[in-house]
C-alpha cells in the first residue's frame, strides 16, 4: 500500500468508536456501579471496528472479510467466556475499590478504550486498504489459529477446574497449565503478531508503526493489567505453600514449555 494514500481518518474512526462506545457503557456501569459490562464491551468494540472498517472498504474483498472474521471470531469466544465467567463469579476483584470510585472507573474505561484502538492499528490499516493473500497473510493467519485454540483451551479448562468447589483453595496446573502459568496469554499475544504478520504485506513507509499494536498488547499482558496482578495475588494466597512454591519455579510464566 502507498502510506500516502492510506487516509489517516481511518485510524481517527477507529479511535473515536472505540472511545464512545465505552463512554456509552461507562455511564451504565458507573451508575450501577457494576463490572459486569466491562469485558463485554472490550469484546464488543473489537467486533464492531472490525465490521466497520471492512463496510466502509469499498474495495473489500474475501482477504478483509477473512481478516474481519479472524478479529470477530475472536472477540465474541472471549466475549461469551468473560460474560459467563462474570456472571458465575458475581464480581470481577479486579474492581474492587475501583468501581466505587467515579475517577479511578473513568480512567479504566479510557484507557481500555485506548487499547482496544492500539491494538487494532494494524487491522484498522489493512482493512481501509488492500490486502495481499501471500505467504505472510497464510502464515500469520495460521499463528492467529494456533494462538485462538491456546487461549480457548487454556481459559475452558480453568474455568472448569475453578468451577469445582474441591479446587477453591488450589492452583490451576494440569493440561496447558501444566507447561505455562499463563497459557491463555500467551495464545492472545500470538494470535495478535498473527494478525499483525498477516497485514505485513498491506503495509510500507511509515504504516509499519503500526507495528506498536501488538507490541502494546504484549506489554499491557506482561507487565500491567494481565500477568502481574494475577502473581501478585497467586503469591498472597499461595506463596507460603511449598507445592506452589515448586510449581511456580519449575513451570515457565508465559511460553509453554516442559516443567522443570
Amino acid at each position: 500500500m502507498n502510506p500516502f494514500a492510506f487516509d489517516p481518518l481511518n485510524i481517527l474512526f477507529s479511535l473515536l468508536v472505540s472511545m464512545a462506545l465505552q463512554a456509552i457503557f461507562f455511564v451504565f456501569a458507573a451508575a450501577l456501579k457494576t463490572d459486569k459490562v466491562t469485558d463485554l464491551t472490550y469484546s464488543l468494540t473489537f467486533f464492531l471496528l472490525a465490521v466497520g472498517l471492512a463496510l466502509n472498504n469499498p474495495n473489500a474483498g474475501a482477504a478483509h472479510w477473512i481478516l474481519a472474521g479472524m478479529v470477530m471470531l475472536w472477540a465474541v469466544r472471549l466475549g461469551a467466556y468473560l460474560l459467563i465467567r462474570i456472571m458465575h463469579m458475581g464480581r470481577d476483584r479486579r474492581f474492587d475499590g475501583i468501581r466505587e470510585n467515579f475517577l479511578s472507573f473513568l480512567l479504566f474505561w479510557t484507557f481500555q478504550g485506548i487499547t482496544v484502538w492500539a491494538t487494532m492499528l494494524p487491522v484498522t490499516v489493512a482493512l481501509s486498504g488492500e490486502i495481499q493473500t501471500g505467504a505472510a497473510f497464510l502464515i500469520g493467519s495460521a499463528l492467529w489459529l494456533i494462538g485462538l485454540g491456546i487461549e480457548t483451551i487454556a481459559d475452558q479448562q480453568k474455568f472448569l477446574f475453578k468451577s469445582k468447589s474441591e479446587n477453591e483453595n488450589r492452583w490451576m496446573d494440569s493440561g496447558l497449565w501444566k507447561y505455562s502459568r499463563h497459557p491463555n496469554y500467551f495464545g492472545e499475544i500470538l494470535l495478535w503478531w498473527g494478525l499483525f504478520i498477516a497485514t505485513v504485506p498491506a503495509l510500507s513507509g511509515w504504516l509499519y508503526l503500526t507495528v506498536i499494536g501488538p507490541i502494546f498488547i504484549t506489554c499491557i499482558l506482561l507487565f500491567f493489567s494481565g500477568i502481574p496482578p494475577l502473581e501478585r495475588r497467586y503469591k498472597e494466597k499461595y506463596g507460603t505453600n511449598p507445592e506452589f512454591q515448586k510449581y511456580r519455579n519449575g513451570t515457565s510464566m508465559l511460553i509453554p514449555w516442559k516443567p522443570a
